[in-house]
């Protein structure tokens, strides 16, 4: 696969409330179309951004963890363990581990942007599981410095996060000047939150979607991109697996 790119324009698209809340996704739902279909344990990515103040009511998931990274404004939570509204803020990440069954709902401020994103843990292992989950506040994610890379650690290596997906690394990158990915034992998916940069001479700009697998990657330029990288090959079948197998 090496380097390959996927514009917004091409990604899926999804909204709530009559385009209230509307979404791009880089990995969406097999009903919403777009070119990309779950892999690694990554089974789901959308780039909600809240037109006007809006909820996306209560509804139920089992079994994958579901995480919620706040990227502007503010989200209120609800669940059906908490059985209350939680806020989080820009800069803020949840984490829930749906188990065997939990309900939940976000009500989002105008203007507000999140991403949430499923990953697969062994669904055949987590639905024997009660829920559980994790609020991470902005102040608390750990930062560090590689050259002319900033760095926030959500997960895997540094990270606060906890999750029983394994092989995940969850970071924010603030790039400015030149960064190399050479490491070539996992999938690494990026989304360029702003600004322009090129990738092994290609060009890639904001709210465009990135996977790097089996070639190292020489990113150049000013900008800020999400990044996760996950396992090549899984000891267990994840979700998406059967679903294409059974396609």
């Amino acid at each position: 696969m090496s380097v390959q790119i996927i514009s917004k324009d091409s990604q899926a698209y999804g909204a709530f409330n009559g385009g209230e809340i509307v979404e791009n996704k880089p990995i969406g739902f097999p009903r919403e179309g777009g070119p990309t279909k779950p892999y690694s344990s990554l089974f789901y990515w959308a780039n909600a951004i809240a037109k006007v103040e809006s909820t996306i009511g209560l509804h139920p998931h089992e079994g994958f963890e579901i995480m919620s990274f706040v990227l502007d404004g503010t989200i209120r939570h609800y669940d059906t363990q908490l059985k209350d509204w939680k806020e989080l803020n820009i800069g803020d990440a949840q984490i829930i581990r749906a188990g065997n069954g939990i309900s939940h709902a976000e009500h989002m401020n105008e203007g507000s942007r999140m991403f949430q994103i499923w990953v697969d843990p062994n669904l055949n292992k987590t639905m024997q599981q009660p829920a559980s989950y994790n609020d991470y506040a902005a102040a608390d994610i750990p930062r560090s410095i590689d050259g002319d890379l900033e760095i926030l650690h959500y997960a895997g290596d540094k990270g606060i996060m906890h999750l029983d997906t394994p092989q995940v690394n969850i970071q924010k990158w603030t790039l400015n000047g030149t960064h190399t990915i050479e490491d070539m034992t996992a999938i690494h998916s990026l989304y360029v939150l702003s600004g322009t940069l090129t990738i092994n001479g290609q060009l890639a700009s904001t709210d465009d979607f990135i996977i790097v697998q089996d070639e190292a990657a020489e990113l150049s330029g000013q900008g800020e991109l999400f990044v996760m990288s996950t396992a090549k090959k899984l000891e267990y079948e994840t979700y998406g697996q059967m679903m294409q197998r059974r396609m």
